[in-house]
């Protein structure tokens, strides 16, 4: 148990908003237990690192941030140091041996349990001290070989950002077998919420002056198919796009082959939900598809855009593609780049092919040199930006909605903002040069000029 003074804690989160969702899990299960959270890692007694470990890059920005935190154990006030997440689900035995800085370690299996661990010198539980006679360099270790915790509407959260924008998690995990990904192994099977408890949830949200709510799961589109009271994600969509005073209700991560014309319907018919989808298609080429095993064809891509497309007055549509994964001909390639250039995406990013253990992919001959896959992502953002700055110039002069988010971190005399069709920090900004405005606000403004990603408006 903590002390009778509560402990001073500090969070870094890293990776995808779906941790940052865990970390204010956390963090208020941390409230809840009596620790107060401080802002630098300088007055905190206990620090938290909560790790992604996706691709290569997200691993090493874990373990370099790992070592950064472990320093203010000599140089600040730091007694303790915790790591959790996704990194330490897959490699809890390697980080535990290789960074012994760390005192505990534990993984996505269980984030209330965050209490037990930030208590400096408390026993694990079954009674293991953090450091032992034997072992006093080896951290403890609680960690689930398959995950199976989700959190609800009364799981303690503290959000932390933004006041009125905010994201929610409908379910946990991933039963898709795609070849590249890791995330099954790291979050284990899918688990969705109840309706009601997500929709009990935005309510308190929305009570607490949130005007825009961002869905988020692994796999949004099969939300529901784990249970067995035939929930699915548009009937989820109809409770939540009703909530009283919610203004914005945005979807994150789409399978695309799981879009039943019910779901469009719902996207289309709601006024609450932003016409704004997205969907991680991540290559176009058949042969490419198969290797990735994601189950569905080319065909079954062209149809959804159509569909969505047709249906859906005033759709964004944003994407994601893998560029170099193992078996990418300069063919294929070429197909991807042609695509991307003729269906004119509103919104997309590419990635380069990250070759992750334990993945099928890690196993496929045709390996793709880096370099060359870098210059593929080059050329396909290049072709990306060409459509969305004529995109972009094409809406100088017109009307929007614009949400105000605060200051822009440039200038205090200027406002940033977004319109629907940009989600929060992924999709670029609406600058308000002029005008007058608080953040959670919505006003009216008009596009004055446009570069590739933002826009410039004068509130009207």
């Amino acid at each position: 148990m903590p002390s009778a003074r509560p402990e001073t804690v500090y969070f870094v989160s890293l990776g995808c908003p779906k941790n940052r969702v865990d970390s204010e899990v956390m963090l208020g299960s941390a409230e809840a237990a009596g620790y107060r959270r401080v802002d630098s890692p300088e007055q905190a007694q206990v620090i938290v690192v909560n790790t992604c470990g996706f691709i290569d890059a997200a691993k090493e920005e874990s373990v370099d941030t790992i070592l950064e935190m472990a320093q203010y154990k000599q140089t600040g006030a730091c007694r303790k140091l915790v790591v959790t997440g996704c990194l330490t689900q897959r490699y809890p035995g390697e980080i535990a041996r290789d960074l012994p800085e760390i005192d505990h370690i534990f993984g996505s299996g269980d984030f209330s349990a965050i209490a037990r661990a930030l208590a400096v010198d408390a026993p694990g539980p079954s009674g293991v001290p953090t450091r032992s006679a034997r072992h006093p360099r080896l951290p403890v270790v609680e960690v689930d070989e398959t995950p199976r915790w989700l959190y609800d509407d009364e799981t303690p959260r503290i959000r932390v950002g933004g006041r009125h924008s905010t994201y929610v998690k409908i379910a946990e995990g991933c039963d898709r077998p795609c070849a590249f990904c890791i995330i099954p192994k790291l979050r284990g099977p899918q688990r969705s919420r109840d309706i009601d408890s997500v929709v009990r949830e935005v309510e308190h949200l929305v009570a607490e002056g949130v005007a825009e709510v961002n869905l988020i799961a692994q796999d949004l589109t099969r939300y529901g198919a784990d249970r067995d009271d035939q929930a699915t994600l548009a009937g989820l969509l109809r409770r939540v796009a009703r909530v009283s005073g919610l203004r914005w209700l945005r979807l994150h991560y789409t399978y695309p082959s799981a879009f039943t014309d019910e779901l469009i319907d719902v996207i289309a018919g709601e006024p609450a939900i932003v016409k704004y989808v997205d969907v991680p298609l991540q290559h176009i080429d058949d042969d490419v598809l198969k290797r990735m095993r994601r189950g569905h064809s080319s065909r079954v891509t062209h149809e959804l855009i159509e569909r969505l497309r047709t249906r859906i007055d005033g759709l964004v549509l944003r994407t994601t593609f893998i560029v170099g994964h193992p078996g990418e001909t300069d063919e294929a390639f070429d197909r991807l780049q042609a695509f991307v250039a003729a269906t004119g995406f509103d919104r997309m990013g590419a990635f380069t092919y990250s070759r992750e253990p334990g993945t099928v992919s890690a196993m496929l001959p045709g390996r793709v040199p880096a370099a060359l896959a870098r210059e593929r992502q080059e050329r396909l953002m290049t072709t990306q930006r060409e459509v969305s700055r004529a995109r972009h110039q094409a809406m100088v002069g017109r009307e929007l909605e614009v949400l105000v988010d605060g200051p822009s971190e440039d200038s205090e005399l200027v406002l940033a903002g977004r319109w629907y069709g940009q989600a929060p920090e992924i999709d670029g900004t609406v600058f308000l040069g002029d005008g007058e405005a608080r953040p959670g606000q919505f006003v009216r403004a008009v596009v004055t000029q446009a570069t590739d990603y933002d826009l410039a408006a004068s509130i009207v």
